[in-house]
């Protein structure tokens, strides 16, 4: 098992381990071969340093069947939130055992873990607000938007919550100037092109693949916003 660098404080895991600067929520990410890379680059770039990150990564290959999993995960956990981005299911199982006999909320996106304290949405842009997941449920998740309309186009989008992987934010900057009629669709289009989840994954429960229930979800949230703005603006 290899522990990454942390963003705010520096490499050391000395330093990784020390108490959080105030306001900051100290993440645990865990992942295998790399795969939660994309968003851990998203919550550094959009996460507004409000976010200690400390990176295990398991990159030695792993048994298909782990009746013991105390050589792949530490034998206690220090932080305020787990972010899991591993691939295999006794890994998620046994962390997310750990996570809830020591009360930290787990973030284990298109898993089937049924662990108390762990939230497992299909994909990272459908999580819910709880209150339960401090700073990163406000931040990230499914989207939110605030808009700024010039005439019958799209001045600006504001991201205010959207996909760690950073693809709402991608997407928000590509809108400005689209017609306002179209908008909501040429976002949940624009978001395909950036969103990191396996487009072969379908789900039979949505009847969609992660991808397109990244799109559906950006777009319906453009349209809340303008929905919103049109309200505001005619309350004026």
């Amino acid at each position: 098992m290899q522990i990454g660098d942390c963003a705010l404080i520096g490499p050391s895991d000395s330093a990784l381990r020390r108490a959080a600067p105030a306001g900051v929520q100290k993440l645990l990410v865990f992942q295998q071969n790399a795969r939660g890379e994309n968003k851990i680059r998203g919550i550094r770039a959009h996460g507004q340093r409000r976010f200690e990150l400390e990176i295990l990564s398991i990159e030695s290959p792993v048994p298909a069947v782990l009746d013991d999993t105390s050589e792949y995960l530490p034998s206690d956990l220090h932080a305020d939130l787990v972010l899991d981005y591993l691939n295999h299911p006794d890994l998620s199982q046994d962390l997310a055992v750990m996570c809830q006999n020591r009360g930290i909320p787990l973030v284990a996106s298109g898993k089937k873990i049924r662990v108390q304290g762990a939230f497992t949405p299909m994909i990272c842009c459908a999580l819910s607000r709880d209150r339960r997941l401090g700073c990163y449920g406000d931040r990230f998740g499914a989207p939110e938007f605030a808009i700024e309309i010039e005439g019958e186009r799209i001045r600006k989008i504001t991201v205010v919550r959207g996909a760690p992987c950073g693809a709402s934010w991608e997407a928000a900057t590509r809108m400005a100037g689209s017609p306002v009629q179209d908008a909501a669709v040429r976002m949940g289009l624009e978001v395909q092109f950036f969103c990191t989840a396996d487009p072969s994954g379908w789900d039979p429960l949505y009847g969609k693949s992660p991808v397109h229930l990244a799109a559906e979800l950006h777009r319906a949230a453009l349209s809340r916003a303008m929905e919103a703005d049109a309200g505001d603006r005619s309350g004026r």
